[in-house]
């Protein structure tokens, strides 16, 4: 499919209302997460695209991470995709721009894991639990897939709360209550978006503190902790 890359600069994002390509969903969306973007190219360095679909993609997450070429990719996909205009409406008015910018961290915390060789690698001294014998094989590798894909949004999610907890600590407890709901609507205990034990661990903002590490490096702790608990809901339902 055709992708309209565009790369943005800090002067185009503030002009970004005059950019003809741009849809005003498009505009709101970028404005939101530009703080993040800045922070992860000025402060830590990482190779960060902005890819913003053209086309129509009615159903696609409206926003995801792609990784090519050693670069990755924050790409939007807005057009004609209502799951974008619900995803604003679902956020309290006063917690829009904390969100979009905890959604972005949550993707830069795929980026960091990609980039630092680890992607879908559990913690040193970390042992997978036993997988059920009675699946099938062929059940057996999407159960293990499925698992490995919830780790990785875990580490997301704490990411991001590692960011609302350094940059709008004043909102923490209402984005924590937003993003829980997020996870639990029309949820599916065990799937890769039931990240709930993690975020359990995560009610107080304390512990995502981590003094002057960065937002990865504060989130390692809580993610690894989390691990011994992911089952703790399935074993409730």
């Amino acid at each position: 499919m055709p992708l309209l890359s565009l790369l943005l600069s800090a002067t185009l994002l503030a002009a970004a209302t005059t950019v003809p390509s741009l849809t005003p969903l498009e505009q709101r969306w970028l404005q939101g997460l530009w703080p993040v973007v800045a922070h992860a190219r000025e402060r830590l360095g990482l190779p960060l695209d902005i890819v913003v679909q053209p086309q129509s993609a009615a159903g696609a997450a409206p926003l995801a991470l792609g990784f090519v070429a050693g670069r990755c990719k924050l790409v939007l996909t807005l057009r004609d995709n209502p799951e974008a205009a619900a995803s604003l409406a679902r956020i309290p008015a006063p917690l829009q721009d904390g969100a979009l910018e905890l959604m972005a961290a949550h993707e830069l915390g795929h980026c960091r894991r990609w980039l630092d060789g680890v992607w879908q690698a559990a913690p040193a001294g970390f042992a997978a639990p036993r997988v059920p014998e009675a699946l099938s094989a062929e059940l057996q590798a999407g159960y293990r897939a499925m698992r490995i894909a919830r780790r990785e949004e875990a580490y997301g999610d704490l990411v991001g709360l590692a960011w609302v907890q350094r940059q709008r600590p004043q909102q923490y407890a209402a984005l924590h209550q937003w993003l829980r709901g997020e996870r639990e609507r029309e949820l599916q205990p065990g799937s890769h978006h039931d990240t709930r034990a993690w975020l359990r661990l995560a009610a107080d903002p304390a512990r995502l503190a981590g003094g002057d590490s960065t937002i990865f490096a504060a989130a390692a702790p809580l993610w690894a902790a989390g691990l011994a608990h992911e089952d703790d809901d399935e074993e409730e339902n």
